[in-house]
């Protein structure tokens, strides 16, 4: 599928034209298990000699289609479904540091990485060093022998702040340590791939754009096969593996020996599988992601030109305006130099802030991006009301921001509502 463009193989990529029943869609397997042909046949898969199906825990055929349609638009060697993003970070970091480790992060993360990061790896024995900036130079400084990776997205939630992925590539070249960008806000590589200016591995909250309509939840690792993991800091991957007899993953698999640890440890231990029903509605929504996508951006230009002129808006951040400070990173990252989300600091208080949310009508209050619907959040009460001061401000988020996210109404009843919200705030 190298050859087609990323509209023919958000569609094509996974599905077999030669399958026996000429179905047009891919079929949904819901089964836990799977018939093994004899002992010897069964033992060969289980040592890892024989690709097939085992358990639905660790594979499935209606996931593994979509994941290879995930694995063609990336242009990667292989992906992982997983049943959350947040798994999907989770299993990344335990595939690469063990107790005594590090990882290194920007400091423009979800709230939910922050805790992940600060609070349950910490508790298992794997520090999180959060840089001051996003800039390559204050990630270096952090960096140590026992940093097993740098970690940064391509675009931070909720303030759209874009690195400088080719220098944050470089730096984990010079440091010989993968580099890990959650790339959400980058559409599955449709608006952003990170690939391309030196990423090694990618992690995705596939209930965002991927799915697109809020009725699936789902994570995604995607392992660019160009890291070379024989420098004796991964045992994990390029030694004997405890799990499979002394197996060395490298030897046996190559440039997959990444994402090949993710699934026969990851979710062979953990258990945070996809069901294949799920799997199937992300290979829905992947069929029409560029065009939702597409009209999501143009909405959210609109909305933000119209909020940057509202007197009761202190300001707005959107990387397609000039003045945003990742306004140049994005306009060399981003397809279209812009994204389907913006945030607003509004005039006013906390409780203010609140009054407009609560007085939407169209726009929905939840905790989401990447949907159908139009969705507002406020992360201090929502995403991020579990960080500290101190992480609020290096995140960026104050009393009065908001983050929102445009969906695929009819962008003009979008401007009505949020003028409507307006004038009920006084």
């Amino acid at each position: 599928m190298k050859n087609y463009r990323f509209e023919t193989r958000q569609i094509h990529a996974g599905l077999d034209p030669e399958a026996p029943t000429g179905a047009r869609g891919i079929a949904i397997c819901p089964t836990a298990a799977y018939r093994f042909r004899s002992c010897d046949h069964a033992a060969r898969l289980f040592e890892l000699s024989e690709a097939g199906n085992i358990y639905t825990r660790l594979q499935n055929p209606t996931t593994t289609a979509y994941e290879e349609r995930i694995a063609a638009l990336y242009g990667a060697v292989g992906a992982l479904a997983l049943s959350s993003g947040m798994s999907a970070i989770l299993v990344t970091v335990l595939s690469l540091a063990a107790a005594g480790d590090n990882i290194v992060a920007s400091p423009f993360l979800y709230g939910g990485t922050y805790n992940q990061f600060r609070i349950s790896l910490r508790r298992m024995g794997i520090e999180c060093r959060i840089a001051q900036s996003e800039r390559a130079e204050d990630l270096e400084a952090l960096v140590d022998d026992r940093t097993r990776a740098i970690y940064a997205e391509s675009m931070g939630n909720p303030t759209c702040a874009v690195p400088d992925l080719e220098a944050l590539g470089r730096l984990a070249r010079r440091c010989d340590v993968p580099l890990v960008v959650d790339n959400t806000f980058g559409a599955a590589g449709y608006l952003c791939n990170p690939f391309e200016w030196g990423a090694n591995i990618v992690v995705d909250s596939a209930t965002k754009w991927i799915n697109g309509h809020g009725t699936a939840m789902g994570g995604l690792i995607v392992d660019g096969g160009n890291y070379d993991w024989r420098n004796g800091k991964y045992p994990q991957i390029d030694g004997p593996s405890e799990g499979y007899h002394g197996l060395n993953l490298c030897d046996a698999f190559g440039a997959a020996a990444f994402i090949v640890k993710c699934r026969v440890d990851g979710l062979r231990d953990l258990g945070c599988c996809p069901s294949p029903f799920d799997s199937y509605l992300m290979l829905l929504g992947l069929e029409t992601l560029s065009l939702r996508v597409r009209h999501a951006v143009e909405s959210t230009r609109r909305l933000a030109e119209y909020c940057r002129s509202h007197p009761k808006v202190a300001r707005v951040g959107f990387v397609g305006f000039e003045e945003h400070p990742s306004h140049a990173n994005a306009a060399k990252y981003y397809r279209f130099g812009s994204s389907a989300v913006f945030s607003v600091e509004l005039k006013g208080t906390l409780e203010s802030t609140v009054r407009f949310v609560e007085s939407l009508r169209l726009a929905a209050h939840m905790t989401m991006i990447g949907d159908s619907v139009t969705v507002v959040t406020h992360p201090a009460s929502t995403t991020h009301k579990q960080l500290g001061e101190a992480d609020l401000a290096a995140a960026g988020v104050t009393p009065t921001l908001l983050r929102i996210s445009a969906g695929l109404e009819h962008v003009d009843d979008l401007i009505d509502d949020f003028e409507q919200a307006f004038a009920r705030i006084g």
